[in-house]
């Protein structure tokens, strides 16, 4: 008696043994992830889950970090270096730290501290404002007074020799002094006056940029206590360099025909513009800023430069190379960023970079570039890994190198993110970004192989590299903490999850899964679930759960489920090292 003969379901074997990170596009790599959780590329090819982070302070108003000999952050009021407590009075603002030799500046707030001098911090602006009556005298550079020996339009006769003369013959009156050597009246070329009033140069030093107001419709008075009117004072309304200070004196430059004297109040004034953003480059502060004027009159479109070592003057013109130094550019819209990078000051807006090309003359220049720029609220995203710059962009993560930015955010898909804050741990790019429901989401690209995982949740809102770690403050728990676990290890294990693509699509025939060969090294106290979903029914199927035994190979036989295609999802706790999935296929035919 012959029996019919049974034909076997075709079976395969498919083994992945090199894990490519997250890619959430809809087809993608066999070995990437449609979805993750907490995992590195430390291990790569391996799958692992990242390590515990750790605590380093409970901080729970940071609003500012930054990286010189130690950690230093703004908590508060108070300025933080390595946990040593400074009030500053600061306000409660987002901070931009920004380093400049031993001293960091402190915006918006408009302050300075020497972080190795503690006691030499305060306020970039100064002003005074006069309490008493107030002399204006003409003067030599060093603010010694001028005695007047002749005054008037005639030329005097018999004069002696370093006598000086007032020359008014002209519409605009000159100081001469008569040379005996020469026989002649040599005109002085540089005039200057005395302001003088208690305290009226205290917080200035040598060549300050000033700004004095309130001399116009003042109540002037001759050196005899007359009232008169001149416009000479009102000329001295505006902007000027201090040629030297004491504490209660100014001199700038300037011409008075004698004496004079005010009885109304003056201010005298030393500002810092507003400014968005603000970066260190050659020795010098650049900021940008986008926005009205004081009286709200015409819109500001400008770049700055502070004096030349000297992050206290911004309007400091003597007509040399150190000068302070402004422009305005023609691009619309607000500025997004700014960095430092190549050794030239960047700035950004959403579609376009300004780049600045520093003059050792002072003769600086910006060039413009019509591309992504930086996404609005994402300037902490830039940062430099290698030598290379990266940066949220309003779609993408882009790279520049110095020429066009190019999109390296392929393999997080077409969802938008916004409000990006990043940091650099070695070749690791780290970004916090929210999604449509304004959840955080912490992505990871390894620079080296271009891979991206996902971490969790965690609302990392602003990052700082310091002795080889990166900290970042947790906004949630309102803590410090560390990358690489550096300080108080963070409680419990970690929970990481990795789902794949859809799998099967490259086969019409209905399949199903036999059996997995899982080979991994899973300690004890660590466990694994795993789960499918078929056929994308929104309905995840447990298939196995493993706690740690060690390394070995773990064969797991499943329920068998035809499909047309499949997820898998694996779910862990603990440490874990997964080197290869091997899957037993059987396959029927194009409908069952």
């Amino acid at each position: 008696m012959e029996y019919p003969k049974l034909r076997m379901p075709s079976r395969s074997r498919q083994m992945i043994d090199t894990f490519l990170g997250y890619d959430h596009n809809l087809r993608i790599s066999d070995g990437a992830f449609f979805d993750m959780k907490n995992l590195t590329s430390d291990h790569y090819p391996v799958l692992s889950p990242r390590g515990n982070r750790g605590i380093y302070a409970a901080v729970p108003d940071c609003t500012g970090m930054i990286a010189k000999d130690t950690l230093c952050y703004v908590s508060g009021s108070k300025f933080v270096i390595d946990g040593y407590e400074i009030e500053m009075n600061l306000t409660d603002e987002p901070k931009q730290l920004i380093s400049m030799g031993a001293y960091v500046v402190i915006l918006p707030d408009k302050k300075y501290i020497n972080t190795e001098d503690h006691t030499d911090r305060g306020s970039i602006e100064n002003e005074q404002i006069s309490k008493a009556d107030v002399t204006f005298t003409l003067c030599r550079q060093d603010g010694t007074a001028y005695s007047l020996q002749h005054h008037g339009a005639q030329q005097p006769e018999n004069p002696a020799d370093m006598d000086v003369w007032l020359d008014t013959s002209q519409s605009q009156a000159s100081l001469k002094q008569w040379s005996a050597s020469a026989e002649m009246w040599v005109s002085v070329t540089s005039t200057y006056i005395r302001i003088e009033s208690a305290g009226i140069g205290v917080g200035f030093s040598q060549h300050d940029g000033v700004t004095i107001s309130g001399l116009k419709d003042q109540q002037l008075l001759d050196e005899n206590g007359e009232e008169l009117h001149s416009a000479e004072l009102e000329a001295i309304d505006g902007s000027f360099v201090v040629w030297q200070q004491g504490e209660d004196f100014l001199v700038i430059t300037g011409l008075l025909s004698g004496q004079r004297k005010v009885r109304n109040q003056i201010t005298v004034r030393r500002e810092m513009p507003k400014m968005d953003f603000v970066v260190e480059s050659g020795n010098r502060l650049w900021g940008c800023y986008y926005g009205p004027n004081e009286d709200k009159t015409k819109v500001i479109n400008e770049i700055y430069c502070c004096k030349l070592g000297d992050f206290k003057n911004w309007r400091c013109y003597m007509g040399i190379s150190t000068d302070s130094w402004a422009a305005s550019v023609g691009t619309d819209g607000k500025f997004t960023g700014a960095i430092t990078y190549q050794g030239y000051p960047l700035f950004f807006k959403e579609n376009v970079l300004h780049r600045v090309y520093i003059s050792d003359t002072g003769a600086h220049q910006i060039r413009d570039t019509a591309c992504r720029g930086v996404e609005e609220g994402s300037w902490r995203s830039l940062a430099i890994v290698g030598e290379v710059l990266y940066y949220k962009s309003k779609r993408c993560i882009c790279t520049y190198g110095g020429a066009m930015p190019q999109e390296v955010s392929q393999a997080l898909g077409k969802q938008l993110y916004t409000d990006a804050a990043a940091g650099v741990y070695g070749s690791k790019y780290y970004v916090c970004m929210k999604d449509p429901d304004n959840i955080s989401q912490v992505f990871v690209l390894d620079t080296d192989r271009g891979l991206w995982h996902k971490e969790d949740a965690a609302q990392m809102e602003m990052f700082c590299a310091c002795r080889g770690e990166l900290y970042f403050w947790d906004g949630a728990d309102g803590q410090i903490k560390t990358i690489s676990g550096a300080g108080d290890e963070e409680p419990g294990q970690v929970e990481w999850m990795a789902q794949t693509g859809l799998l099967g699509l490259s086969q019409p025939d209905m399949k199903y899964i036999s059996r997995f060969v899982l080979r991994m090294w899973l300690p004890e106290g660590s466990q694994l679930s795993g789960y499918a979903q078929y056929d994308s029914s929104g309905r995840w199927e447990h298939l196995f759960t493993i706690t740690g035994t060690g390394m070995k190979s773990f064969l797991l036989p499943v329920r068998p489920m035809r499909c047309d295609h499949m997820q898998l999802k694996l779910e862990g706790c603990g440490a874990c090292r997964l080197y290869s999935i091997t899957k037993t296929i059987e396959r029927g035919s194009d409908i069952s």
